[in-house]
C-alpha cells in the first residue's frame, strides 16, 4: 500500500474556501479504483500546530493507483482551483514494508 501525507499551507484567510473546493472533489476521489482512504484534517494541536494548513491523509493500494489519481481530470481541476490558495505544500509518500 501507498499512503500519501500533503500538506499544504495556505494564505492568510483561505483555509474555509479551500475546505469547501476539497470536499467539492473528495466524492470524485474516493469513486476511483485503488482509493483506500483520502481524507481531509486541520491541524489541532502537537508541535506544528498552523491554523492556516489544511493536509490530507491517503491510502492508495499501489503506486500506479496513485499515478493515475494525480492524473484525473478532477484533480487538474483541482490543482487549477487551489494554486491560488496555497503559499506551499509539502508532499510525503510512503508505502508498507
Amino acid at each position: 500500500m501507498i499512503y500519501v501525507i500533503a500538506r499544504a499551507k495556505l494564505k492568510e484567510g483561505m483555509l474555509e474556501k479551500y475546505i469547501e473546493i476539497c470536499k467539492a472533489n473528495i466524492p470524485n476521489v474516493l469513486a476511483e479504483e485503488g482509493c483506500i482512504m483520502y481524507q481531509l484534517a486541520t491541524d489541532c494541536g502537537g508541535t506544528e500546530t498552523d491554523p492556516d494548513c489544511a493536509t490530507f491523509v491517503e491510502c492508495w493500494e499501489s503506486q500506479a493507483h496513485l499515478d493515475a489519481h494525480l492524473a484525473t481530470p478532477h484533480m487538474a481541476r483541482f490543482r487549477e482551483q487551489v494554486t491560488p490558495l496555497r503559499i506551499s505544500t509539502k508532499l510525503q509518500i510512503l508505502q508498507s514494508v
